[in-house]
Protein backbone atom coordinates (compact mmCIF):
# COMPACT_ATOMS: atom_id res chain seq x y z
CA UNK A 1 0.00 0.00 0.00
CA UNK A 2 1.85 3.36 -0.93
CA UNK A 3 1.95 6.24 1.50
CA UNK A 4 0.38 9.29 1.51
CA UNK A 5 2.16 12.91 1.23
CA UNK A 6 0.45 16.31 2.18
CA UNK A 7 -0.18 18.18 -0.87
CA UNK A 8 2.49 20.87 -1.49
CA UNK A 9 0.18 23.68 -0.18
CA UNK A 10 0.76 22.90 3.43
CA UNK A 11 4.65 22.62 2.97
CA UNK A 12 6.82 25.02 4.87
CA UNK A 13 9.01 27.04 3.16
CA UNK A 14 13.63 27.62 3.26
CA UNK A 15 14.16 31.48 1.92
CA UNK A 16 17.34 31.75 0.27
CA UNK A 17 19.93 35.08 1.09
CA UNK A 18 20.32 37.45 -1.14
CA UNK A 19 21.36 36.89 -4.90
CA UNK A 20 21.46 33.09 -3.98
CA UNK A 21 18.92 32.10 -6.26
CA UNK A 22 21.00 32.42 -9.20
CA UNK A 23 21.77 28.73 -9.66
CA UNK A 24 18.09 27.53 -8.86
CA UNK A 25 17.06 29.79 -11.44
CA UNK A 26 19.32 28.21 -13.91
CA UNK A 27 17.69 25.20 -13.29
CA UNK A 28 20.41 23.68 -10.82
CA UNK A 29 18.80 21.36 -8.40
CA UNK A 30 21.09 21.90 -4.93
CA UNK A 31 20.72 24.39 -2.55
CA UNK A 32 23.64 24.35 -0.19
CA UNK A 33 23.29 25.29 3.53
CA UNK A 34 25.63 28.48 3.33
CA UNK A 35 22.39 29.88 1.04
CA UNK A 36 19.68 29.67 3.36
CA UNK A 37 18.95 32.61 5.04
CA UNK A 38 19.01 31.80 8.99
CA UNK A 39 16.98 34.69 10.44
CA UNK A 40 14.51 33.81 13.17
CA UNK A 41 11.32 33.70 10.96
CA UNK A 42 13.38 30.57 8.99
CA UNK A 43 14.73 28.92 11.78
CA UNK A 44 10.87 28.92 13.16
CA UNK A 45 9.53 27.90 9.84
CA UNK A 46 11.80 24.79 9.15
CA UNK A 47 12.25 24.00 13.65
CA UNK A 48 9.58 21.04 12.38
CA UNK A 49 10.43 19.62 9.60
CA UNK A 50 11.44 16.30 9.03
CA UNK A 51 14.51 14.97 6.91
CA UNK A 52 12.86 14.39 3.51
CA UNK A 53 9.85 16.38 3.81
CA UNK A 54 8.86 18.44 0.76
CA UNK A 55 9.38 22.27 1.29
CA UNK A 56 8.92 25.30 -0.90
CA UNK A 57 12.16 27.26 -1.83
CA UNK A 58 12.05 31.23 -2.39
CA UNK A 59 14.36 33.37 -2.79
CA UNK A 60 14.71 36.64 -0.64
CA UNK A 61 11.90 38.59 -2.31
CA UNK A 62 9.92 35.59 -2.42
CA UNK A 63 9.97 34.19 -5.54
CA UNK A 64 9.38 30.70 -5.63
CA UNK A 65 11.76 28.85 -6.99
CA UNK A 66 10.93 25.04 -6.64
CA UNK A 67 9.91 22.14 -4.63
CA UNK A 68 12.88 20.81 -2.75
CA UNK A 69 13.42 17.90 -0.13
CA UNK A 70 14.91 19.21 3.01
CA UNK A 71 17.80 17.51 4.74
CA UNK A 72 18.79 18.93 7.85
CA UNK A 73 22.35 17.23 8.53
CA UNK A 74 23.72 17.47 4.89
CA UNK A 75 25.95 20.05 3.13
CA UNK A 76 23.41 19.97 0.56
CA UNK A 77 20.47 21.44 2.20
CA UNK A 78 17.83 20.56 0.01
CA UNK A 79 17.51 19.03 -3.30
CA UNK A 80 15.21 20.52 -5.98
CA UNK A 81 12.43 18.09 -7.14
CA UNK A 82 10.56 20.19 -9.58
CA UNK A 83 10.66 23.90 -10.59
CA UNK A 84 6.99 24.44 -11.47
CA UNK A 85 5.13 25.72 -8.61
CA UNK A 86 1.64 24.01 -9.48
CA UNK A 87 3.43 20.98 -9.33
CA UNK A 88 2.22 18.53 -6.51
CA UNK A 89 5.24 16.40 -5.02
CA UNK A 90 3.27 13.33 -3.90
CA UNK A 91 2.47 9.51 -5.37
CA UNK A 92 1.36 10.54 -9.05
CA UNK A 93 4.75 12.56 -9.06
CA UNK A 94 6.96 10.02 -8.30
CA UNK A 95 5.27 7.51 -10.50
CA UNK A 96 5.78 9.65 -13.37
CA UNK A 97 8.96 10.19 -13.00
CA UNK A 98 10.08 6.71 -12.85
CA UNK A 99 7.99 6.35 -16.04
CA UNK A 100 9.77 9.10 -17.91
CA UNK A 101 13.42 7.57 -16.78
CA UNK A 102 12.69 3.92 -17.33
CA UNK A 103 11.13 5.06 -20.93
CA UNK A 104 13.97 7.65 -21.75
CA UNK A 105 16.38 4.12 -21.87
CA UNK A 106 14.70 2.94 -25.36
CA UNK A 107 16.08 5.96 -27.01
CA UNK A 108 19.89 4.18 -25.87
CA UNK A 109 21.42 1.41 -27.90
CA UNK A 110 22.00 -0.61 -25.15
CA UNK A 111 24.08 -4.01 -25.58
CA UNK A 112 23.78 -5.63 -22.33
CA UNK A 113 20.92 -7.16 -19.91
CA UNK A 114 22.16 -4.58 -17.23
CA UNK A 115 21.41 -0.99 -17.64
CA UNK A 116 20.53 2.25 -15.63
CA UNK A 117 17.05 2.96 -15.20
CA UNK A 118 17.58 5.77 -13.10
CA UNK A 119 20.39 8.23 -12.48
CA UNK A 120 19.80 10.80 -9.55
CA UNK A 121 19.34 14.39 -10.24
CA UNK A 122 19.91 14.02 -14.23
CA UNK A 123 16.49 11.93 -14.76
CA UNK A 124 14.81 14.48 -11.58
CA UNK A 125 15.12 12.36 -9.12
CA UNK A 126 18.21 13.25 -6.92
CA UNK A 127 19.77 11.00 -4.67
CA UNK A 128 18.20 7.77 -6.53
CA UNK A 129 20.08 5.35 -8.85
CA UNK A 130 18.31 2.26 -9.88
CA UNK A 131 20.04 -0.55 -12.33
CA UNK A 132 18.62 -3.46 -13.72
CA UNK A 133 20.21 -6.28 -14.10
CA UNK A 134 17.83 -8.84 -15.99
CA UNK A 135 15.13 -9.75 -14.32
CA UNK A 136 16.54 -8.01 -10.92
CA UNK A 137 16.07 -4.26 -9.65
CA UNK A 138 19.12 -2.81 -7.63
CA UNK A 139 18.13 0.63 -6.11
CA UNK A 140 19.82 2.98 -4.00
CA UNK A 141 18.55 5.78 -2.02
CA UNK A 142 20.94 8.06 -1.24
CA UNK A 143 19.30 10.83 -0.15
CA UNK A 144 16.75 12.12 2.58
CA UNK A 145 14.10 12.78 0.27
CA UNK A 146 14.42 9.80 -2.08
CA UNK A 147 14.21 7.62 1.45
CA UNK A 148 11.28 9.16 2.65
CA UNK A 149 9.02 8.05 -1.00
CA UNK A 150 10.92 4.67 -0.74
CA UNK A 151 8.20 2.88 -0.87
CA UNK A 152 6.29 4.92 -3.88
CA UNK A 153 9.22 4.19 -5.59
CA UNK A 154 9.49 0.60 -5.22
CA UNK A 155 5.87 0.37 -6.28
CA UNK A 156 6.42 2.57 -9.58
CA UNK A 157 9.28 0.57 -10.43
CA UNK A 158 7.94 -3.08 -9.85
CA UNK A 159 4.84 -1.92 -11.98
CA UNK A 160 6.29 0.01 -14.25
CA UNK A 161 9.17 -3.21 -15.23
CA UNK A 162 6.95 -5.77 -14.67
CA UNK A 163 9.52 -7.34 -12.24
CA UNK A 164 8.93 -8.93 -8.93
CA UNK A 165 12.81 -9.14 -7.41
CA UNK A 166 14.25 -5.73 -5.85
CA UNK A 167 17.61 -5.58 -3.70
CA UNK A 168 18.64 -1.87 -2.04
CA UNK A 169 22.19 -1.07 -1.97
CA UNK A 170 21.93 1.88 0.41
CA UNK A 171 25.28 1.85 1.80
CA UNK A 172 27.28 4.24 -0.17
CA UNK A 173 28.99 6.81 2.02
CA UNK A 174 26.84 9.86 1.24
CA UNK A 175 24.25 7.93 3.39
CA UNK A 176 25.91 9.37 6.54
CA UNK A 177 26.51 13.13 5.08
CA UNK A 178 22.22 12.47 5.17
CA UNK A 179 22.34 11.26 8.60
CA UNK A 180 21.19 8.25 7.32
CA UNK A 181 22.22 4.80 8.67
CA UNK A 182 23.11 2.25 5.99
CA UNK A 183 20.59 -0.21 4.36
CA UNK A 184 20.47 -2.89 2.59
CA UNK A 185 18.28 -6.24 1.48
CA UNK A 186 15.47 -7.45 -0.50
CA UNK A 187 12.79 -4.82 -1.07
CA UNK A 188 10.99 -6.88 -3.46
CA UNK A 189 10.99 -10.80 -4.36
CA UNK A 190 13.82 -13.31 -2.94
CA UNK A 191 16.37 -15.05 -3.77
CA UNK A 192 20.53 -15.51 -4.88
CA UNK A 193 22.39 -12.41 -5.25
CA UNK A 194 24.66 -13.65 -7.43
CA UNK A 195 23.57 -12.79 -11.13
CA UNK A 196 24.44 -13.14 -14.88
CA UNK A 197 25.62 -9.90 -16.95
CA UNK A 198 25.50 -10.36 -20.78
CA UNK A 199 27.16 -7.33 -22.62
CA UNK A 200 27.86 -7.48 -25.84
CA UNK A 201 29.35 -11.08 -27.02
CA UNK A 202 30.14 -11.56 -23.31
CA UNK A 203 29.40 -12.97 -19.59
CA UNK A 204 30.26 -11.14 -16.89
CA UNK A 205 29.13 -12.68 -13.07
CA UNK A 206 28.80 -10.27 -10.19
CA UNK A 207 27.20 -10.12 -6.98
CA UNK A 208 24.66 -7.24 -6.10
CA UNK A 209 24.97 -7.75 -2.26
CA UNK A 210 28.83 -7.55 -2.23
CA UNK A 211 29.52 -5.83 -5.94
CA UNK A 212 30.68 -2.42 -5.80
CA UNK A 213 28.33 0.31 -6.36
CA UNK A 214 25.00 -1.30 -6.86
CA UNK A 215 27.09 -5.08 -8.19
CA UNK A 216 29.30 -3.54 -11.46
CA UNK A 217 30.06 -0.44 -12.88
CA UNK A 218 27.59 -0.79 -16.09
CA UNK A 219 28.91 3.25 -16.93
CA UNK A 220 32.29 1.70 -18.34
CA UNK A 221 29.92 -0.46 -21.06
CA UNK A 222 30.91 1.48 -24.06
CA UNK A 223 34.69 2.27 -23.19
CA UNK A 224 35.17 -1.53 -22.66
CA UNK A 225 33.36 -2.37 -25.89
CA UNK A 226 35.70 0.35 -26.97
CA UNK A 227 38.84 -1.21 -25.96
CA UNK A 228 38.29 -4.62 -27.40
CA UNK A 229 37.67 -3.00 -30.69
CA UNK A 230 40.78 -0.96 -30.36
CA UNK A 231 43.03 -3.69 -29.36
CA UNK A 232 41.81 -6.02 -32.41
CA UNK A 233 42.07 -3.03 -34.59
CA UNK A 234 45.50 -2.44 -33.78
CA UNK A 235 47.34 -5.48 -32.91
CA UNK A 236 47.79 -5.24 -29.23
CA UNK A 237 49.60 -7.51 -27.74
CA UNK A 238 50.15 -7.36 -24.19
CA UNK A 239 48.04 -5.57 -21.86
CA UNK A 240 48.19 -4.15 -18.46
CA UNK A 241 44.97 -3.78 -16.41
CA UNK A 242 45.18 -1.94 -13.43
CA UNK A 243 42.30 -1.44 -10.76
CA UNK A 244 40.45 -4.26 -12.79
CA UNK A 245 38.06 -5.24 -10.57
CA UNK A 246 35.66 -8.08 -11.46
CA UNK A 247 37.52 -8.52 -15.08
CA UNK A 248 35.68 -6.65 -17.08
CA UNK A 249 38.72 -5.33 -19.45
CA UNK A 250 40.13 -8.03 -18.87
CA UNK A 251 37.95 -10.16 -20.72
CA UNK A 252 37.00 -7.16 -23.38
CA UNK A 253 41.18 -7.24 -24.34
CA UNK A 254 41.03 -11.10 -24.33
CA UNK A 255 37.92 -11.13 -26.57
CA UNK A 256 39.59 -8.23 -28.93
CA UNK A 257 42.55 -10.91 -29.73
CA UNK A 258 45.49 -9.63 -26.78
CA UNK A 259 47.82 -12.31 -26.05
CA UNK A 260 48.38 -11.68 -22.40
CA UNK A 261 46.57 -9.37 -20.05
CA UNK A 262 47.72 -8.78 -16.59
CA UNK A 263 45.26 -7.70 -14.29
CA UNK A 264 45.53 -5.76 -10.89
CA UNK A 265 43.47 -4.89 -8.11
CA UNK A 266 44.24 -4.92 -4.42
CA UNK A 267 40.96 -6.85 -3.78
CA UNK A 268 41.32 -10.59 -3.34
CA UNK A 269 37.58 -11.51 -3.80
CA UNK A 270 37.48 -9.19 -6.94
CA UNK A 271 40.31 -10.73 -8.31
CA UNK A 272 39.59 -14.45 -7.79
CA UNK A 273 36.11 -13.25 -9.39
CA UNK A 274 37.45 -11.64 -12.24
CA UNK A 275 39.67 -15.09 -12.99
CA UNK A 276 36.31 -16.57 -12.93
CA UNK A 277 34.77 -14.23 -15.84
CA UNK A 278 37.87 -14.85 -17.97
CA UNK A 279 36.82 -18.60 -18.03
CA UNK A 280 32.93 -17.82 -18.37
CA UNK A 281 33.74 -16.49 -21.49
CA UNK A 282 35.94 -19.76 -22.33
CA UNK A 283 39.41 -17.85 -22.54
CA UNK A 284 42.51 -19.73 -21.41
CA UNK A 285 43.84 -18.95 -17.88
CA UNK A 286 47.37 -18.70 -19.12
CA UNK A 287 46.21 -15.78 -21.19
CA UNK A 288 45.94 -14.11 -17.88
CA UNK A 289 48.22 -12.93 -15.22
CA UNK A 290 45.94 -11.89 -11.92
CA UNK A 291 47.76 -9.87 -9.22
CA UNK A 292 46.31 -8.81 -5.79
CA UNK A 293 48.35 -6.20 -4.85
CA UNK A 294 48.66 -1.87 -4.78
CA UNK A 295 49.04 -0.62 -8.42
CA UNK A 296 51.07 1.81 -7.35
CA UNK A 297 53.77 -0.04 -6.48
CA UNK A 298 53.77 -2.41 -8.57
CA UNK A 299 53.94 0.39 -11.92
CA UNK A 300 57.14 1.61 -10.36
CA UNK A 301 58.26 -2.58 -9.96
CA UNK A 302 57.47 -2.76 -13.79
CA UNK A 303 59.18 0.46 -14.28
CA UNK A 304 62.27 -0.72 -12.51
CA UNK A 305 62.33 -3.79 -13.92
CA UNK A 306 62.09 -2.13 -17.62
CA UNK A 307 58.86 -3.86 -18.24
CA UNK A 308 56.60 -2.74 -21.59
CA UNK A 309 52.96 -3.15 -22.60
CA UNK A 310 51.43 -2.69 -25.53
CA UNK A 311 48.32 -0.95 -24.13
CA UNK A 312 46.96 -0.06 -20.27
CA UNK A 313 44.02 0.40 -18.81
CA UNK A 314 43.78 2.93 -15.59
CA UNK A 315 40.37 2.90 -13.97
CA UNK A 316 40.96 3.84 -10.66
CA UNK A 317 38.42 4.39 -7.69
CA UNK A 318 37.26 7.64 -6.85
CA UNK A 319 40.29 10.13 -5.54
CA UNK A 320 38.53 12.98 -5.27
CA UNK A 321 34.95 12.82 -3.85
CA UNK A 322 34.68 16.86 -3.89
CA UNK A 323 36.52 19.52 -5.09
CA UNK A 324 37.60 20.09 -1.72
CA UNK A 325 39.66 16.92 -2.12
CA UNK A 326 41.50 17.77 -5.70
CA UNK A 327 44.54 18.77 -5.13
CA UNK A 328 45.53 15.88 -3.28
CA UNK A 329 43.88 13.65 -6.13
CA UNK A 330 45.45 15.24 -8.65
CA UNK A 331 49.00 14.66 -7.73
CA UNK A 332 47.49 10.63 -7.42
CA UNK A 333 46.01 10.74 -10.95
CA UNK A 334 49.55 12.13 -12.49
CA UNK A 335 51.44 9.87 -10.71
CA UNK A 336 49.81 6.67 -12.14
CA UNK A 337 49.70 8.34 -15.63
CA UNK A 338 53.05 9.23 -15.76
CA UNK A 339 54.29 5.71 -14.54
CA UNK A 340 51.95 4.35 -17.08
CA UNK A 341 53.30 6.46 -19.74
CA UNK A 342 56.85 5.49 -19.34
CA UNK A 343 55.29 1.09 -19.45
CA UNK A 344 53.73 2.14 -22.98
CA UNK A 345 55.72 0.98 -25.71
CA UNK A 346 55.83 3.61 -28.90
CA UNK A 347 52.60 3.19 -30.71
CA UNK A 348 50.92 1.74 -27.61
CA UNK A 349 47.54 3.06 -25.88
CA UNK A 350 46.36 3.81 -22.93
CA UNK A 351 42.98 4.14 -22.07
CA UNK A 352 43.14 6.75 -18.46
CA UNK A 353 40.22 7.40 -16.61
CA UNK A 354 38.83 9.82 -13.33
CA UNK A 355 35.08 8.51 -11.50
CA UNK A 356 36.06 12.01 -9.28
CA UNK A 357 33.28 14.25 -9.20
CA UNK A 358 36.00 16.85 -7.84
CA UNK A 359 38.13 16.68 -11.05
CA UNK A 360 36.63 18.21 -13.79
CA UNK A 361 37.75 17.10 -17.45
CA UNK A 362 39.30 19.88 -18.21
CA UNK A 363 42.02 19.47 -15.25
CA UNK A 364 42.06 15.89 -15.83
CA UNK A 365 43.34 16.90 -19.44
CA UNK A 366 45.79 18.63 -17.84
CA UNK A 367 46.78 16.22 -14.97
CA UNK A 368 47.66 13.54 -17.81
CA UNK A 369 49.61 16.59 -19.83
CA UNK A 370 51.35 16.97 -16.71
CA UNK A 371 52.19 13.37 -16.55
CA UNK A 372 53.48 13.16 -20.43
CA UNK A 373 55.47 15.88 -19.28
CA UNK A 374 57.10 14.38 -16.34
CA UNK A 375 57.53 10.97 -18.24
CA UNK A 376 59.05 13.01 -21.03
CA UNK A 377 57.07 11.44 -23.00
CA UNK A 378 54.43 12.98 -25.65
CA UNK A 379 51.09 11.49 -27.05
CA UNK A 380 48.00 11.91 -29.33
CA UNK A 381 44.85 12.20 -27.47
CA UNK A 382 42.68 9.65 -29.98
CA UNK A 383 39.11 10.05 -27.91
CA UNK A 384 37.70 11.43 -25.08
CA UNK A 385 35.36 9.02 -23.04
CA UNK A 386 32.55 9.19 -20.85
CA UNK A 387 30.16 7.16 -18.84
CA UNK A 388 27.64 5.10 -21.31
CA UNK A 389 24.51 7.11 -22.25
CA UNK A 390 22.22 5.10 -19.95
CA UNK A 391 23.86 7.46 -17.02
CA UNK A 392 23.24 10.76 -18.80
CA UNK A 393 24.38 14.24 -18.73
CA UNK A 394 22.04 17.15 -18.60
CA UNK A 395 22.64 20.89 -19.28
CA UNK A 396 21.33 21.87 -15.93
CA UNK A 397 23.41 19.22 -14.00
CA UNK A 398 27.11 19.27 -15.15
CA UNK A 399 27.88 17.65 -11.98
CA UNK A 400 26.36 14.30 -13.64
CA UNK A 401 29.63 14.16 -15.35
CA UNK A 402 31.63 12.12 -12.79
CA UNK A 403 33.34 9.31 -15.61
CA UNK A 404 35.83 11.21 -17.74
CA UNK A 405 38.20 9.34 -19.75
CA UNK A 406 40.80 9.97 -22.75
CA UNK A 407 42.52 7.49 -24.73
CA UNK A 408 45.81 7.98 -25.66
CA UNK A 409 48.66 6.83 -28.48
CA UNK A 410 52.65 7.09 -27.06
CA UNK A 411 54.63 8.58 -29.53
Amino acid sequence: MRRVYRDNRAMKSLQLKPGKEKSLLRRHPWVFDGAVATDGATDSATRDLVAGETVRIDSASGQFLGWAAYSPQSKIRARVWNFDEAQRIDASFFIAACARSISARGLFDIQSNGLRLIHGESDGLPGLVVDRYGDTLVAQFSSCGSERFKAVIVDALLEQTGLTRLYERSDASVRALEGLPEATGWLAGSGSTELMLTEHDWKLSLDIAEGHKTGFYLDQRDSRHKFSHTVRRMGLRRVLNCYSYTGGFAVAALSGGAEHVTSIDSSGPAIERAIANVALNGFDALRTTMLDADVNASLRQYVKDGATFDAIVLDPPKFAPTAHHADRAARAYKDINRLALMLLEPGGVLFTYSCSGGISADLFHKIVAGAGIDAGVDAYITERMGGAPDHPMTVNFPEGEYLKGLVLIKK
